[in-house]
């Protein structure tokens, strides 16, 4: 068993005090002591310098509060990224936790999320614009704090929930349905202070967000540029066009993208190298493969690898400025305050600050989903004796072709670097003979004999798919990762593709 720590920054968790101030809440007032007319949030619904996002969000919480709301309730709204990014900060400010919600899928969802949470979850519509949050003067962000003290004191809802939890976060169900992640506000003090020292983030810093903000890649952004008193530039989806225009017209410092992001900014790059001033492009969520990091690096990209979930409250592990001799899977050291163990069956585990207080449950009991602290993860990967993390894929992806195990992104990488393969992607269907009987789904112009010898050429037989389909796309969900179970959904049909080979 392997076991490896960072421990740089060393944040520890503590039990939360009546009338605590929330991350989110600490950040905006010290920038609106300090930073008052620094630029913080610039979105389509509209910009704020430090002092107005401080009053919009003492605002907001004064409206919560209104509703009905105490410390200690939660509080689910289905939203636009900016809408969802001012709620956050309104409930910080009320001290409820927060879900976001996708507004596409929260309806569906609805029943199993209020099931999880033994029906204690209350569902808001997106709140007012500001100037209708509420109709009387509102105090600054220390009066709010007061009135949450008092809350506090006389309330008993606040003793009875956790009050400390921030944020509730529907993970990606990589594996099956998904869940609710409990982050505290310690897990997101944590978290934002860990990325802001590996990825250096500072005042004047502009963040540019694009993915979702119910997606824990998204919302961790608003803390590390709080945290920072940086700017966050929220993007409502991603459009390759918008974020090459913005990346030169906003001065962008920092990035976050998923791997089939990136290719399409590539695209609409046509070659340009980014603007001098962007100085991380952070690429997480799916694995990033060698030929789309060659044709990023060539191009003068400042590709950062990064590991994370929403468990760990996004970032883990993060290589900055990652150069011609990284390999598939690398990710760099853990953030500082982590630490990390290898199990016997591959899986890696997870301890620190930011990792969850666990995943919701009727009782909103801690610990659920974490062994003694360590959360047991998803993915299989190794450390090295530096402390260097390499991700090898999913633990639930493994497939065993002829005997042999085999990871999807091993074949998938190899296959990925032969001329005129543009996206690929593999699963297996059952089989007599093989057990697995791997299956390439291929986006691009390759002809899938020239992709069958490079195969044969590049992989051990077992190793090989056996089948291989071109697709016009693969299927993938909101924020780019491949679609696992839709993979093996067209790989058992075969009728969708344009083309099939057999071999």
């Amino acid at each position: 068993m392997t076991h490896v720590s960072s421990s740089r920054l060393r944040v520890k968790s503590a039990a939360p005090l009546p009338g605590r101030r929330s991350p989110f809440v600490r950040w905006l007032q010290a920038n609106e002591g300090q930073h008052p007319a620094a630029l913080a949030l610039l979105s389509p619904r509209g910009e704020w310098r430090y002092d107005e996002l401080a009053s919009l969000a003492a605002r907001g919480g004064r409206y919560l509060h209104a509703q009905g709301l105490a410390a200690g309730d939660a509080v689910a709204i289905a939203a636009a990224g900016s809408e969802l990014a001012l709620a956050a900060m309104a409930c910080a400010a009320a001290r409820v936790a927060f879900l976001p919600l996708d507004p596409l899928l929260a309806e569906a969802a609805w029943p199993r999320l209020q099931a999880l949470a033994g029906g204690r979850l209350q569902r808001l519509s997106p709140l007012p614009d500001g100037a209708d949050l509420v109709p009387a003067a509102c105090p600054p962000l220390a009066a709010a704090r007061e009135r949450t003290q008092l809350t506090a004191a006389t309330d008993g809802r606040f003793t009875d929930a956790a009050t400390d939890l921030a944020l509730l976060i529907a993970s990606s169900g990589s594996e099956g349905a998904p869940k609710l992640v409990m982050l505290s506000e310690a897990n997101i003090d944590a978290a934002a202070a860990a990325s802001n020292e590996r990825l250096p983030l500072h005042l004047g810093d502009v963040w540019l967000a694009c993915l979702p903000m119910h997606h824990i890649g998204g919302i961790a952004i608003l803390g590390r540029c709080l945290r920072a008193a940086a700017t966050l530039l929220l993007h409502e989806g991603f459009s390759a066009a918008a974020v090459w225009e913005d990346l030169h017209a906003r001065r962008v410092t920092h990035l976050s993208l998923v791997p089939a992001m990136l290719a399409r900014l590539l695209d609409a790059a046509q070659g340009a190298p980014p603007p001098s001033s962007l100085r991380h492009a952070l690429i997480g969520g799916a694995a990033l493969s060698r030929p789309l990091f060659e044709r990023a690096l060539a191009s003068g990209w400042p590709i950062c690898p990064s590991w994370g979930m929403s468990e760990s409250t996004a970032q883990a592990a993060t290589l900055p400025g990652a150069d011609g001799d990284w390999q598939v899977g690398e990710v760099g050291h853990l953030l500082s305050g982590l630490q990390a163990r290898v199990a016997a069956d591959g899986r890696l585990y997870l301890r620190g600050a930011q990792v969850m207080a666990g995943y919701l449950n009727p009782a909103w009991r801690r610990g659920d989903g974490l062994d003694d602290g360590w959360l047991p993860t998803g993915d299989l990967g190794q450390v090295d004796a530096d402390g260097r993390v390499t991700i090898l894929g999913r633990a639930d992806d493994m497939l065993i072709s002829g005997g042999v195990n085999v990871h999807p992104i091993e074949v998938e990488s190899c296959l990925a670097a032969c001329p005129g393969v543009v996206d690929v992607a593999v699963t297996a269907v059952l089989d007599p003979v093989w057990g697995d009987l791997l299956v390439a789904l291929v986006v691009g112009p390759a002809a899938l004999g020239a992709l069958h010898d490079w195969s044969r050429q590049h992989l051990v037989a077992a190793k090989r798919p056996r089948r291989l389909l071109r697709l016009e796309a693969l299927p993938r969900n909101a924020i780019g990762k491949v679609d696992r179970r839709g993979l093996r959904v067209l790989a058992q049909a075969g009728a969708c593709a344009h083309e099939c080979l057999n071999v």
